[in-house]
């Protein structure tokens, strides 16, 4: 599933060709998708794309009287190309735009999103998520106290959505290990101390994939143009059986809350 990183990419890629444009035309060629498409994303036509936004891993194309969500769901991706480029597999809706210019969702397992917000209204999908990681909103007081009496591994917790949105498996693992901090401890016993380290690494560690992400934004104009996962250099997840980079021993592999989890006995406690 595409990560905070690289919907953040998506957005800094779609957003030159996007923004201030004219949608001219709606087309939605599969409305099946994890939720049916609603027919009020066709209010998007014939009006301008005022700003694109992001919201944990939701991307929003705000205009006058609304603002279509759409999300990538596991294997989805966005492209622009020339509004006459054929169509592929998979390319469920689209907007044509006055540039001549067309931005489409293809998703071939059909997990992903598009759908309809209005003027002043939050989404029942957006009402309950937590603040932006790499805004002041999320600090280590705040994950503390929401913290205290929570058994649940730190590895979990810091995935809720309700505790910070967009903290996903990968930079979970990369996180916490940068940290030294176990995947397994109970996020109730980690000191405000740990955390204060934690919160900043979090931040950075998403910061650093967003601006590595960015070489691939000359993409978005190609016919087949996706950033998709973009190369970084991982300290822990998906090298199990490797040594640390610090300490050089094993890395090794647990399931955490149905997810692969990396990490080293010796540097994390």
């Amino acid at each position: 599933m595409p990560e905070l990183p690289e919907v953040e990419v998506s957005r800094l890629g779609i957003t030159p060709h996007i923004e201030n444009q004219v949608v001219s035309k709606v087309n939605i060629y599969n409305a099946s998708m994890r939720w049916p498409v609603p027919d009020d994303v066709y209010k998007l036509e014939g009006l301008k794309v005022e700003r694109i936004e992001r919201r944990a891993k939701y991307l929003l194309l705000h205009c006058e009287l609304g603002s279509a969500i759409l999300h990538l769901g596991m294997s989805g991706n966005l492209r622009v190309v020339d509004k006459r480029e054929p169509l592929k597999k998979h390319d469920h809706v689209e907007f044509i735009l006055s540039n001549d210019k067309a931005l489409r969702l293809n998703d071939p397992r059909r997990f992903g999103c598009c759908l309809w917000q209005a003027p002043g209204d939050v989404h029942k999908l957006l009402s309950k998520l937590g603040p932006e990681p790499l805004t002041d909103d999320f600090f280590a007081k705040r994950v503390y106290e929401q913290s205290r009496n929570k058994k649940v591994p730190v590895k979990q917790f810091i995935m809720d959505n309700a505790v910070v949105v967009g903290v996903g498996n990968i930079y979970a693992n990369e996180s916490l290990f940068k940290a030294g901090i176990h995947p397994k401890r109970e996020a109730g016993k980690v000191s405000l101390k740990r955390y204060q380290t934690l919160v900043p690494i979090i931040k950075e560690t998403l910061a650093a994939a967003i601006t590595q992400g960015g070489t691939t934004l000359k993409d978005f104009a190609q016919s087949d143009g996706k950033p998709g996962y973009f190369a970084q250099q991982l300290l822990v997840y998906g090298r199990k059986g490797e040594a640390c980079v610090t300490c050089k021993t094993p890395l090794e592999e647990i399931r955490l809350g149905q997810r692969s989890t990396v990490f080293c006995k010796h540097c994390q406690k």
